[in-house]
């Protein structure tokens, strides 16, 4: 490519040497560079634009129509075009010429972009600098091989991790988990993992379990791995506070260490409100300490509990208050003097303050990657607890996320159109160099019907992540639950599913190796 700079106009113009096409045409007179608030526009060279995430939107390619994405990590079932778990600004263009190019603007502040039919887009964020990265392709497939090239390869799965997944939140107890494995069992269903979310845990407490509802858990998982099954167990970021002192040693543990994100003070923890009965305070990832603290966690929970892999979910970070306790002080960090166009139009609704204190400094700057710094931690954790390739499916995840885990598209609906968006996630998150993903097939929220879940069970056999995932209060949605004639068609799609496994682990291969994309479009072949 070439560089032009033209002095009497100020534009910043990059060309592709062998076409000639315009791929990015900034004025400096557009230019806003001020404290708080940055904003720069350019040309695109058609209105083939892919990317940005994450969204749930009604095409894979975008609407050049005056759309506008914000890109702030919120805990948000997928809701048309907000701002959801994850933050990717980054995106494909195909020119006219069928040639392509990709470009990331590496930024974690709060974000938004709109896209206009000049074709034009206009980045605003509200702190960082613009720092812009150029892949030039020039086909689709190299513009993603050379994406991953820069922010890190995607990690290579376990084998096993490719084979069918159920899950559910609210089994209640162990004697529903152990009818609903035996009526898989029954039907001869390919099933290779179960998961636990977080009705295993007493009184919904990181690193313990039921001792009631789910006595004898230890003991069924070993059964279960005995018979050539996986376990993945969920953890959440947040730890009570409120326990008795000396009961609870994850608290204790990580105040002695002095692992949690803080006020604004940088000395008293942040205290929020989420799954734990009582008060809860927020591990800060970026902190090597929080890492030790983690990892220590994590290894003696393998002792108790013999997981394969670790499931980390509300890492936006999610809180159930508007900030910490006792709320947001008014000052320019939690009150900027521009919000993007992101849910609530509120920086700490259903978060932490951002003038929170990380070890990175304020959570203004750190909140989108809270997720991210989460992911290798875990990684290496679950690898060291099992001495094997790890596990790790994460709800929030930034730039560069895919190096150490996959992502599932998060609280769905058992709708027909969730089905169909299911989709577009996934060939969004091959771009963004996260190709073990998936959906909650059959939908997460609300109950399903047997016709969607049975189209979905067949569409769902071909995610790159295939897992059936169900909320608490529905039905089950198991493809054995519906009986005899659901799971014959079950249990046809998944066969040709592990049919096609060696074909499906080669192209995890060669993304691992050469960045390629897993799922992706026609446009890349």
């Amino acid at each position: 490519y070439d560089i032009e700079f033209d002095d009497a106009t100020s534009h910043i113009t990059i060309k592709r040497k062998s076409t000639g096409t315009v791929l990015w045409d900034a004025s400096l007179n557009d230019l806003i560079f001020s404290n708080q608030y940055l904003q720069i526009t350019t040309t695109v060279p058609s209105t083939s634009v892919y990317g940005f995430g994450e969204h749930e939107h009604p095409s894979f390619k975008h609407s050049m129509n005056f759309a506008t994405y914000g890109m702030f990590s919120r805990d948000q079932s997928p809701t048309t075009f907000a701002n959801l778990y994850g933050v990717h600004p980054f995106y494909m263009c195909v020119e006219t010429d069928s040639n392509a190019h990709g470009v990331l603007l590496l930024n974690s502040n709060a974000q938004d972009v709109s896209l206009s039919p000049n074709p034009s887009l206009t980045f605003r964020t509200i702190g960082g600098i613009l720092d812009f990265y150029m892949f030039l392709g020039p086909t689709p497939e190299n513009v993603i091989q050379q994406y991953t090239e820069a922010i890190g390869r995607p990690h290579m799965p376990a084998y096993w991790s490719l084979g069918f997944q159920l899950s559910r939140w609210g089994y209640g107890s162990i004697d529903v988990l152990k009818e609903t494995v035996d009526r898989m069992h029954y039907y001869d269903i390919p099933y290779d993992v179960q998961h636990s979310d977080i009705d295993y845990m007493e009184r919904r407490l990181d690193f313990t379990y039921d001792k009631e509802n789910y006595a004898g858990l230890p003991e069924y998982i070993k059964h279960l791995k005995k018979e050539g099954m996986h376990y993945v167990l969920i953890l959440d970021p947040f730890i009570s506070k409120d326990e008795e002192p000396g009961t609870y040693r994850p608290y204790d543990l990580g105040e002695e260490m002095g692992v949690w994100v803080n006020n604004s003070d940088g000395v008293t923890p942040a205290v929020g409100k989420a799954w734990p009965d009582g008060h809860s305070v927020f591990p800060d990832y970026t902190n090597p300490r929080t890492v030790e603290w983690w990892t220590q966690m994590c290894l003696e929970l393998k002792d108790v509990l013999d997981y394969d892999g670790i499931w980390i979910d509300m890492n936006e970070p999610s809180n159930f208050d508007r900030g910490q306790y006792p709320g947001c002080a008014v000052n320019e960090i939690n009150n900027p003097p521009y919000i993007p166009s992101i849910s609530d139009r509120a920086l700490a609704q259903k978060t932490l303050c951002p003038d929170s204190k990380t070890y990175l400094g304020d959570h203004y700057n750190t909140h989108s990657l809270f997720g991210w710094s989460q992911t290798a931690p875990t990684f290496h954790a679950a690898q060291k607890a099992t001495g094997k390739r790890a596990f790790v499916l994460s709800r929030s995840t930034f730039v560069g996320s895919g190096k150490h885990g996959g992502h599932w598209l998060g609280d769905n609906f058992s709708q027909w159109k969730d089905m169909h968006q299911s989709i577009i996630g996934i060939l969004e998150f091959n771009l963004f160099g996260i190709p073990y993903v998936g959906a909650d097939i059959c939908g997460f929220n609300s109950d399903t019907t047997y016709e969607l879940c049975l189209r979905w069970m067949q569409l769902g056999s071909f995610y790159p992540f295939s897992r059936n995932h169900n909320a608490e209060g529905n039905s089950a949605q198991d493809p054995a639950v519906f009986g005899a004639e659901f799971a014959k068609i079950s249990r046809d799609t998944l066969r040709i599913r592990y049919s096609l496994l060696p074909y499906l682990y080669t192209l995890f291969y060669e993304s691992h190796v050469h960045g390629n994309t897993v799922a992706r479009s026609l446009m890349h072949e």
